[in-house]
C-alpha cells in the first residue's frame, strides 16, 4: 500500500499539466466548473513545489510567515536581506519535517540545514541545503512487471549575500542550484526520464525602524522577497515544453512590542503570490455548450500557450492572465498571520493561521508551537491543525528545529 501511494504521488506530479486541459471554464461564473456547473479549483501548477514548503518550525508555528520576522538561521528561506539585522554574529539551524505521516509513510521527509555569518556590521553571508526524500518506490510497467526500485529525491543548494544600504534598510541576493530526481533512468512509452535541474535566484529587501506604540518600545519591519526566479525545467531531453518552478512574490510586515524587561510580543503578516501563468482551459462554456477555448492554443501546436511562455513573460503576465479576471487574480493571493511571545528571551510561544482560496488549493490551517533558547542552543517545535477538507501533508504532524549560536564561544554576541 505504501508503494502504491508513493507511485500515485509521482503520477500526480507528471500528469497534472495534462489533466488541466480537460477542465472547462465558464465565463459567466468566472471560474472553472465541473459537470454540474459548480466552481472547482484551478490551482497554479509548478514543478519542484517542495521549494515553497516552509522548512522551519518557527515559521511553521506562525502561519508560515517569515518575510519580515526578526532574523535567525532559517531566514534564508524567507528573506535573506534581514540577516544583517541579526542580534547574533552567526547562527546555524537544522530542521526535520516528517511528510504524509497520516498515510503511515515513515520514510518521506524534508531536511533543511541553513546558517549565516556576519562579516561586519553591514554585511552578512548565508547558505542553505534543502533535501526532500520520497522514500523507496517499486516501479512497474502497465502490465505490472517490475522496472526496479527507485529513490525519488529533490534538493536545493543556496548561497546568499546581504548588505545594509542604510541604518534601517538592507538588500540581498541569493543564488540557487535545484535538482529533482523523481524517476531518473526509467523509460516510459519510449521516453527516457532524466533528472531535472535549474538555476535560480532570490532578491530581498528589508526595512526596520524603532518606534514607540502605546507607551511600549517597538520595532516595525517591512519585507519584500522575490524567490525562485529561475529557469524552467524538464524531466525529459526531448520535451520542447518545460515547466515553471515556483517563482514567488512575497510581502510581509512584523511589529515587535517590548512589553517590559522580560516580555515581548511580535505580530506578523505575510502575503504571497506565485508568479507563474494561470492555467488556461482547453474548453469553455458558451450558451450552455462546451466549445474549444480560442485562448488555449492560438498557434495550433496542441500545447497550451500558457505553458509555452518564457520565464519573464510568465512572471510579469502572472498578475493579469487569469481567465476569471481581477477577481480570480485576487484569489491567487495567500495570507499568513502569526503571533510570537517571548519571556526573558528564553521561552517562546507561537500561533498562527494560513489562508488560501478554495479555488486555488484551499490550504487552510491553524498552527501552534513553542521554543526554548539557552546560551548556544535552541529548539523550536510546531504543530499543524487543518481547518479545510483538503488533506495537508503535515496534518497533525510535529516538526522541530535545532538552532546553534557559535559566536557565544567567542563572546561575540551583541548585547
Amino acid at each position: 500500500m505504501n508503494n502504491m501511494m508513493r507511485y500515485l504521488l509521482l503520477c500526480i506530479v507528471l500528469i497534472l499539466p495534462i489533466v488541466a486541459k480537460s477542465q472547462v471554464f465558464d465565463p459567466n461564473k468566472g471560474c472553472v466548473v465541473d459537470n454540474n456547473g459548480v466552481c472547482i479549483s484551478n490551482t497554479l501548477l509548478t514543478a519542484v513545489p517542495f521549494l515553497r514548503i516552509v522548512p522551519d518550525a518557527r515559521g511553521g508555528a506562525m502561519g508560515d510567515v517569515g518575510v519580515a520576522l526578526a532574523p535567525d538561521a532559517n531566514t534564508m528561506h524567507y528573506n535573506a536581506s534581514s540577516l544583517v539585522f541579526a542580534e547574533d554574529n552567526s547562527g546555524f539551524s537544522m530542521t526535520y519535517t516528517p511528510w504524509l505521516r497520516n498515510l503511515n509513510l515513515d520514510d518521506i521527509f524534508l531536511l533543511y540545514v541553513s546558517g549565516f555569518y556576519k562579516l561586519d556590521a553591514n554585511q552578512a553571508i548565508g547558505g542553505g541545503i534543502r533535501f526532500f526524500s520520497l522514500g523507496d518506490i517499486d516501479f512497474t510497467d502497465t502490465q505490472g512487471g517490475s522496472l526496479g526500485t527507485g529513490r525519488p529525491r529533490e534538493g536545493e543548494f543556496s548561497l546568499a549575500y546581504a548588505r545594509k544600504l542604510g541604518d534601517k534598510f538592507s538588500a540581498s541576493l541569493t543564488g540557487k542550484y535545484i535538482f529533482s530526481n523523481l524517476a531518473s533512468g526509467l523509460n516510459v512509452q519510449g521516453i527516457d526520464i532524466n533528472t531535472a535541474t535549474a538555476f535560480a535566484a532570490d532578491f530581498g529587501l528589508n526595512y526596520r525602524t524603532k518606534t514607540t506604540l502605546g507607551g511600549y518600545k517597538a520595532e516595525w519591519s517591512y519585507g519584500l522577497a522575490l524567490t525562485n526566479i529561475g529557469s524552467k525545467i524538464s524531466y525529459t531531453r526531448d520535451n520542447v515544453v518545460k515547466d515553471f518552478i515556483p517563482s514567488n512574490f512575497g510581502l510581509g510586515t512584523a511589529l515587535k512590542l517590548d512589553l517590559d524587561k522580560f516580555n515581548s510580543l511580535t505580530i506578523a503578516l505575510d502575503m504571497n503570490k506565485l508568479m507563474i501563468p494561470t492555467p488556461i482551459t482547453r474548453l469553455m462554456v458558451v450558451d450552455g455548450k462546451e466549445v474549444v477555448n480560442p485562448d488555449f492554443d492560438k498557434d495550433k501546436n496542441g500545447i497550451g500557450d500558457y505553458r509555452e511562455k518564457s520565464l519573464f513573460s510568465g512572471m510579469l503576465g502572472s498578475f493579469g492572465d487569469a481567465q476569471g479576471g481581477f477577481n480570480e487574480e485576487l484569489k491567487e493571493l495567500s495570507f499568513g498571520l502569526g503571533l510570537e511571545y517571548w519571556y526573558d528571551k528564553q521561552f517562546a510561544f507561537r500561533g498562527g493561521y494560513y489562508y488560501e482560496s478554495k479555488e486555488k488549493g484551499n490550504r487552510r490551517f491553524f498552527t501552534v508551537g513553542a521554543g526554548v533558547k539557552y546560551n548556544v542552543f535552541g529548539i523550536n517545535l510546531s504543530y499543524l491543525i487543518p481547518t479545510s477538507t483538503i488533506p495537508n501533508p503535515l496534518d497533525n504532524t510535529l516538526r522541530f528545529s535545532l538552532l546553534f549560536d557559535f559566536s557565544v564561544f567567542k563572546g561575540e554576541t551583541e548585547e
